[in-house]
């Protein structure tokens, strides 16, 4: 179940919220709870145990690191419940590439290869699986109190506005929220506003952009002039952000209309002036994760500049394999890691010696570049595509083996979706509050107070009425995370 979809959008949601304000508020944390393994069980009827086992070892974990008498004691329920995590994650999203590849390193040595081993990849298996962890370490480190009530820490795993995707949730971002919450008209509209700006950006964006992006990436790439892969690439760019960003906003405006704030996951990433501004824009939740539970405890930047490169490496490369279980991740999250260690160097200072658009280049190929493995399965076919973007392949700069060109992917309705999508990932709005000062400045009180909100307003019904629309009719509604 996708928050793009008719059954949750005209059935599911309007149930949750109606019992949410219809029960008292102790019965709410309950409901929520059931109703989140409902909204999961409907696409893993038979792997929801697998999330309520991790829930129920995790809490046993909590309450054992509460009542440990010695720091030994700690660190042992600490690592036993940080093997249990990775286990649970690495068997069932690792354990088929890991045996492939003993498996080919066996057969080059000569030895009998391994058997297959196909494993299910239950939904959202990342997510829920980094909150659990990040919690038992909060509570070992005593950032935040273990949870007593089974329920409480059940709907803080599953709560299903971020269950899936994201964002990942803090334990103790959420932990008074979880006993005490309370929603206002003002927030609830808040959180509507935010659905629909989330819902908008997937349905109007990302899709039809996906659209292209699909088309252009199913040809071979050596029929693709450069014009064309490049338009490919960056249209798989575009639809990765508002997919994903605009399924962050849903999460933040359903858990606004609960009473529950999530924190932001996007800052407008494709603006970013460097690569490590663009990790400060990008998955904010994911990227903070790896920096606090992982890149500080390995020395952070306090460490030699050597150490400090590894350290990058290892986060990247671990980030990379987060994602998915496949080489091109890995090679992926190499790039980003590559270019993160670069710009601690004599090279960062140079970058951010440059003229600042030319700083918003250099992030934007490399991050294109990298998106190439990102989205293309297999590397060979990586590769080509990537020999394609440079225009040596046989289509050349502009299809002289007889490739389209880039106008005969981008129809009227594409093309203004397009500009539309550039438009929108820049951060347009800081922008927009300064020129409306200034004409307020100079015409005076002839400009009326609620001319912008009125025109918000309008706007936001007009995204949901052709959101609702294509909803209603697409037959295109992919969501990108549900690989990872």
């Amino acid at each position: 179940m996708v928050f793009s979809s008719p059954f949750f959008l005209f059935l599911f949601l309007p149930l949750a919220l109606l019992g949410n304000f219809l029960l008292p508020a102790r019965a709410r944390n309950g409901f929520l709870l059931a109703a989140s393994l409902l909204f999961y069980a409907w696409g893993e009827v038979f792997y929801v145990g697998v999330m309520l086992a991790s829930i129920a070892a995790n809490h046993a974990c909590g309450l054992l690191l509460a009542r440990a008498a010695t720091a030994r004691g700690r660190r042992l329920v600490l690592w036993a419940a940080v093997a249990f995590n990775l286990g649970l994650l690495g068997w069932f999203k690792y354990g088929g590439f890991l045996a492939a590849n003993l498996g080919a390193a066996l057969g080059a040595l000569g030895c009998a290869p391994l058997p297959a081993l196909e494993t299910h990849l239950p939904i959202g298996i990342s997510f829920f699986t980094f909150q659990a962890m990040s919690y038992v370490i909060d509570v070992y480190r005593g950032q935040a109190a273990a949870q007593r009530s089974l329920v409480n820490l059940a709907l803080y795993v599953s709560l299903f506005p971020q269950l899936i995707a994201g964002p990942i949730v803090r334990y103790r971002d959420v932990a008074a929220q979880l006993l005490r919450r309370h929603v206002d008209l003002d927030g609830f509209a808040e959180g509507v506003r935010r659905f629909v700006v989330g819902l908008g950006k997937k349905m109007l964006l990302a899709n039809t952009l996906g659209e292209v992006a699909d088309q252009i990436m199913a040809q071979e790439p050596g029929a693709l002039p450069a014009s064309v892969a490049w338009l490919g690439i960056g249209c798989y760019a575009l639809q990765i952000y508002f997919d994903f960003s605009g399924y962050s906003d849903m999460a933040i405006g359903l858990g606004r209309m609960f009473g529950f704030r999530f924190l932001e996951n996007f800052a407008h990433p494709y603006a970013a002036a460097s690569m490590r501004d663009f990790w400060r824009r990008w998955h904010i939740s994911l990227s903070t994760w790896f920096r606090d539970y992982l890149y500080i405890p390995l020395g952070g930047g306090r460490v030699a500049p050597w150490r400090v490169a590894c350290n990058l490496w290892i986060v990247f490369l671990l980030c990379g394999l987060w994602h998915g279980a496949s080489w091109n991740f890995v090679i992926w999250g190499a790039l980003h890691g590559l270019f993160l260690s670069l710009e601690r160097t004599a090279f960062g200072r140079l970058v951010d010696g440059l003229w600042r658009p030319l700083r918003h280049g250099y992030v934007l190929v490399v991050v294109l570049v990298a998106w190439v493995f990102f989205r293309v399965e297999e590397l060979p076919r990586a590769l080509d595509y990537l020999w394609a973007m440079t225009g040596a392949g046989a289509a050349g700069l502009a299809g002289g083996a007889g490739g389209l060109g880039a106008g005969a992917y981008l129809p009227r309705e594409k093309l203004l979706t397009l500009l539309a999508a550039v438009a929108f990932a820049l951060p347009w709005a800081p922008a927009l509050g300064r020129a409306r000062a200034l004409l307020a400045r100079w015409s005076g009180p002839a400009v009326p107070a609620w001319g912008p909100e009125a025109l918000r307003t309008l706007g936001l019904l007009a995204v949901l009425a052709l959101s609702l629309l294509h909803v209603a009719s697409a037959t295109y509604n992919p969501f990108i995370y549900f690989r990872f």
